[in-house]
C-alpha cells in the first residue's frame, strides 16, 4: 500500500509548530513503519528527502498562496506528484491543497481519506466533503463539528512519543507552563489574571494574529498583564527543547476561552491539543478549559483538571492547589503519562489509521 499525506505547511522552522502542522509529520512517521508513505507540504523551492525511518519527504513549489494565507497554498506540481498513490491523505478539510489533492483523487479514482484540523474557511457550499471517501477525525467532537456522513468517519486522535517526552526524577520541577499560539482563543490572558501569587509560568509560543484585526494588539496586552508577575516569554522554543520544558514543568495550562477578551466568540476552540497530550507523557499534570475535545483526553482530578472556559476563579484555585501539593501533581502526572501509554501514542493513533485504511482496500 501506498499513501501519500498532504499537508498545506511543514512543521519546523521552514514551516510552522504548531499542532495542525506537527500531526501530519508525526502520523506519517508512525504509518512509514508499516505502509509506504510519503509526506507532500510546500514552499517556494522543491525539495526530496527520506528519514532513517523510511518515510519519504517532498517539499513542492508553490506558485502563490491564496489571499497570501500560508494554509492555501496552489501548486500545479501537486498534479504529477499524486501520481501512483493507493491513497491520498489530505490535512486540513478547507485549505486550498486539500481541495486540489481531493479533485485529483477523484478523477483518477484513487481512493481519498482527510483530516480536519479545525481550519476555517469555505467548504464549497458543501460539495468539498463529497471529494473524499473517508475522514478522520481527531476526536468526537471533531467528527460532530465536521458534520460528515458517519458511516464514513473514524475517530483516530493524535498522539506523542514516549520516548521523547517523558519524565525525569531528577528534575526540580516549577511552575506553569504554556505552549501554543499567541492567540485570543487560547486564552493566556485568563492564565495571566489567575496565576497565584509567587507563581511562575513559562510562556512558549509566537504570534499567529491576523494584523488585519483589532486583535493585533494581543501580544502587548499580554506583555502589561504579565508586567506584575513572575512571566517569562520563551517565543518559539526549538523543536528539540520542548521536551525539557514539559518535563521542568509542575502543571501544563491551557486556558481555551469560546469568547476571548475582545468579545469575539469562538464556535471551535480546541478539537483536541497535542500540546496538552505532550505534557502528559512527560508526567506533567494538565489544567485545561472544558472545551472541544479536551475532555476526551483529560480526565477531572485524574489526570489533571478541567475548568470551565474563561473562568478565572476555577483556574486560580486549581493552579494554587496543584502548584502547593506536589505529591497530588506527582500523582496526576503519573496517571497522566500512564493514559498517554495505554491509548495516545503515535503508534496507536496509526494503527487507527491503518484499520480506517482498510475500509477503503477491501
Amino acid at each position: 500500500m501506498r499513501v501519500i499525506h498532504v499537508a498545506p505547511t511543514p512543521f519546523g522552522a521552514d514551516g510552522l509548530f504548531g499542532g495542525g502542522e506537527r500531526y501530519p509529520l508525526e502520523l506519517a512517521r508512525a504509518l512509514a513503519a508499516d505502509i509506504e508513505c510519503e509526506l507532500i507540504t510546500f514552499g517556494r523551492s522543491p525539495r526530496l528527502a527520506r528519514e532513517p525511518g523510511g518515510l519519504r519527504l517532498r517539499t513542492v513549489r508553490a506558485l502563490f498562496y491564496q489571499g497570501g494565507h500560508p494554509a492555501h497554498p496552489i501548486a500545479p506540481a501537486l498534479v504529477g506528484a499524486l501520481r501512483g498513490a493507493d491513497i491520498v491523505h489530505t490535512h486540513h478539510l478547507r485549505s486550498a491543497s486539500s481541495r486540489l489533492a481531493g479533485v485529483l483523487a477523484r478523477l483518477r479514482s484513487q481512493n481519498s481519506a482527510v483530516t480536519d484540523h479545525g481550519l476555517q474557511g469555505s467548504l464549497w457550499g458543501g460539495l468539498l466533503p463529497r471529494l473524499f471517501d473517508v475522514f478522520l477525525a481527531v476526536s468526537a467532537y471533531s467528527a460532530r463539528e465536521l458534520g460528515a456522513p458517519p458511516d464514513r468517519t473514524r475517530v483516530i486522535y493524535g498522539g506523542a512519543d514516549p520516548a521523547r517526552f517523558f519524565p525525569d526524577q531528577s528534575i526540580d520541577r516549577q511552575g506553569a507552563l504554556f505552549v501554543g499560539r499567541l492567540t485570543p482563543h487560547k486564552g493566556v490572558d485568563r492564565v495571566l489574571a489567575a496565576l497565584p501569587a509567587r507563581a511562575s509560568l513559562r510562556i512558549v509560543g509566537s504570534t499567529g494574529h491576523d494584523p488585519r484585526l483589532p486583535e493585533r494588539d494581543y501580544p502587548q496586552l499580554l506583555q502589561q498583564l504579565a508586567a506584575t508577575r513572575n512571566v517569562h516569554f520563551l517565543g518559539t522554543a526549538a523543536d528539540d527543547q520542548l521536551p525539557q520544558l514539559y518535563r521542568s514543568a509542575s502543571v501544563f495550562v491551557l486556558p481555551s476561552v469560546e469568547r476571548t477578551c475582545y468579545g469575539r466568540s469562538i464556535r471551535v476552540s480546541e478539537l483536541l491539543g497535542l500540546s496538552v497530550l505532550e505534557a502528559m507523557a512527560s508526567g506533567t499534570p494538565v489544567i485545561a478549559s472544558r472545551v472541544g475535545g479536551v475532555p476526551e483526553i483529560v480526565t477531572h482530578g485524574e489526570t489533571g483538571y478541567l475548568v470551565p472556559p474563561g473562568d478565572v476563579d476555577a483556574l486560580h484555585d486549581a493552579l494554587a492547589r496543584l502548584l502547593a501539593d506536589t505529591a497530588l501533581a506527582r500523582r496526576l502526572g503519573a496517571n497522566a503519562r500512564e493514559t498517554v501509554l495505554e491509548r495516545f501514542t503515535w503508534r496507536k493513533v496509526a494503527e487507527r489509521c491503518l484499520d480506517a485504511y482498510a475500509l477503503l482496500t477491501r
